[in-house]
């Protein structure tokens, strides 16, 4: 028997069902080798006769395997385009391109953009060449802030004085500071998460070296832990913080302060009441002196400053690293010395906080007194004592009166 050649090596012949977007269905019976642009031409001369003659019509079409939303190549085969029999085919004309924009058209749409575009700078000039001088120059208001800063510190140390003059009159005042110097030992500062420093204990690290990265890692186990190991070699880790005072002397410290807060007894005269109040007030300003940021001074050590420099520029800038930086790099204006002095009694500014009525009454309340004394160490608490409904109105009146006085 004779079997012709191409019947042998014929390929496998597929049926695909072709869907139009007008609703026409049908079976095409196309064999694998065949090309995808001959399948659209035999789709678009069986749904729309005649349509070939004009030969952008295979090109104005396309078609899309429905399974995979693929958009078939027309110079690829049935074959390489992976068609399966009873694959579904949607043949679909393609959107017609926008129409290109008339030349009056890209005129007016060139002219808009001109016109929304920013003035540069030599039109700004002109516009503004009839307009009054008034710039503002920045360091002089960078100054005038700085002496707002220095000047309400010395306001401070000054209502200082007054509040404790006040105070040590009130009968009730010793067993008020008592309590307030009571409120001092627990400050959040001074604690040690007990948590954290069991976790890292118990890994073996030694619990003075434990502490002391917690303190410089915001009490994080995780960060203390890497400090840890990271300083595990260095000779100064068990170096106690720049700073802060030897666990020795922090003792001694608070060994002498406790006798002197425990004074003598209520049964004794009023002189002895007013020695043991002036020895709670000189505890509490021990507790609330200044404490630098230890990370800002060992960055700070690192460029090869003196530590008691490094400390004293910290607690000149509130503990601002950069501004400390800057502090130490410059004229070290206002000195730390400056940091002591208080306001003129005699000056108006001063004599009109005192003749405030919501002042007066303040300055009665041991809270006060201990607002002071934490916003005159650690300004960046005074947000707290501003919000706070017994302090927080005399510190408006102040604020006012500064304001006030400072626009004449």
């Amino acid at each position: 028997m004779f079997v012709q050649e191409e019947k042998i090596f014929a390929g496998k012949v597929l049926r695909v069902h072709v869907c139009t977007m007008e609703g026409a269905e049908w079976l095409e019976e196309v064999p694998e080798d065949t090309t995808v642009e001959k399948l659209k031409e035999r789709c678009l001369k069986h749904c729309v006769p005649g349509s070939l003659e004009d030969p952008k019509t295979v090109t104005h079409h396309k078609l899309i395997h429905a399974t995979s939303e693929k958009v078939l190549t027309d110079t690829k085969t049935v074959l390489e385009e992976n068609i399966q029999d009873r694959d579904v085919l949607l043949l679909i004309k393609k959107r017609a391109p926008p129409p290109l924009p008339k030349m009056a058209d890209v005129s007016a749409e060139e002219k808009r953009k001109q016109e929304q575009k920013a003035p540069d700078k030599d039109a700004i000039l002109k516009a503004t060449a009839n307009l009054p001088s008034r710039s503002a120059d920045r360091s002089v208001a960078h100054h005038s802030m700085r002496d707002f800063q220095t000047e309400l510190r010395k306001i401070l140390v000054s209502l200082i004085e007054v509040a404790q003059k006040l105070l040590a009159l009130n009968p009730d005042a010793v067993e008020l500071f008592k309590k307030a110097n009571a409120m001092l030992d627990e400050d959040e500062e001074d604690r040690v998460d007990e948590v954290a420093l069991r976790q890292l204990t118990e890994m073996g690290f030694p619990e003075s070296r434990a502490v002391k990265a917690l303190r410089l890692n915001h009490m994080s186990v995780t960060q203390a832990m890497e400090w840890l190991i990271e300083h595990a070699d260095d000779p100064s880790v068990d170096a106690p913080l720049p700073g802060q005072t030897p666990a020795e002397a922090t003792a001694e410290a608070g060994a002498s302060s406790a006798e002197a807060a425990a004074g003598p007894s209520s049964e004794e005269g009023g002189e002895e009441a007013k020695d043991e109040l002036t020895e709670i007030f000189k505890k509490i300003r021990r507790k609330r002196e200044f404490r630098p940021d230890p990370r800002a001074v060992i960055a700070l050590m690192e460029m090869g400053f003196d530590e008691k420099e490094v400390v004293d520029a910290l607690r000149v800038n509130n503990n601002q690293q950069n501004a400390a930086c800057e502090w130490l790099l410059g004229d070290r204006k206002p000195s730390p010395e400056d940091l002591d002095k208080g306001i003129d009694t005699n000056s108006p500014l001063f004599q009109a906080i005192l003749e405030n009525p919501v002042v007066q009454l303040g300055l009665t309340n041991p809270k006060t007194l201990l607002a002071f004394e934490d916003m005159l160490e650690n300004p960046l608490n005074s947000t707290q004592w501003m919000n706070d409904p017994e302090t927080g109105p005399v510190m408006l009146q102040i604020s006012r009166i500064f304001q006030t006085l400072n626009r004449t």
